[in-house]
């Protein structure tokens, strides 16, 4: 079992402040695993091998810039797009890396499945994929301490995906494309009609039940 809190709208650093205490919390077996479900207002964010040469950000542009201790390189996150900050205690889901990722992936590839989009993984590139050709429409991107999890992945549901290339070289990828789901399904999505597929698929690769909780159980 475990709780899930659907945030809405949520900063950046506010959000990564939560994660910590609750991730603290989980540690010390005062709450059980904890999905987070949000969106953040736009938001670049450098994980820990992240170059200053993947920042080409023009001027005025009304966006955060934040280091972060999660792997991986720089991304972009912003309203359209479903955040899903899992804090999960992985002595009991395999205590295995590369395991917890694959299962990230694959909770992303059934989520997508739900509405007829079909993601995949690429061998030697993160995250998830479309074909042909490839374009990227999910990233992931962890960070554990002492087994517990927190980061996650972000899906773009429907957002301008301009600021993966424009703004930065996401993920350190030069010359690919960056999708959304709105965008292959030709038509507007929400967040809100994503997210319950996403729950769906999330209990599912971790055998867990999750247990809404209101926003004030963060």
């Amino acid at each position: 079992m475990a709780d899930v809190l659907n945030l809405g709208v949520v900063e950046y650093r506010e959000a990564w402040d939560l994660q910590r205490r609750i991730a603290d919390e989980v540690a010390a077996g005062k709450r059980p695993d904890t999905v987070l479900f949000l969106e953040h207002p736009p938001t670049i964010t450098l994980g820990r091998r992240s170059e200053t040469s993947e920042l080409h950000v023009p001027d005025g542009a009304d966006v955060a810039i934040v280091e972060v201790d999660r792997g991986g390189k720089s991304t972009y996150h912003a309203p359209g797009q479903l955040v899903c900050y899992p804090i999960l205690d992985l002595t009991r889901h395999g205590q295995d890396v590369k395991r917890y990722c694959r299962d990230l992936e694959e909770a992303l590839i059934r989520t997508m499945a739900a509405f007829d989009v079909s993601a995949t993984r690429i061998e030697g590139l993160t995250g998830v994929w479309l074909e042909s050709p490839p374009r990227k429409i999910a990233s992931i991107g962890i960070h554990l301490t002492k087994w517990i999890s927190t980061h996650g992945y972000a899906l773009n549901v429907d957002l301008d995906p301009a600021p993966f290339t424009q703004w930065i070289t996401a993920c350190g990828l030069d010359g690919y494309a960056f999708t959304s789901m709105a965008r292959e399904l030709g038509r507007p999505l929400t967040v809100d009609e994503v997210r319950p597929a996403a729950a769906q698929a999330f209990a599912d690769v971790f055998g867990v039940t999750l247990v809404e909780q209101a926003r004030a159980a963060a």
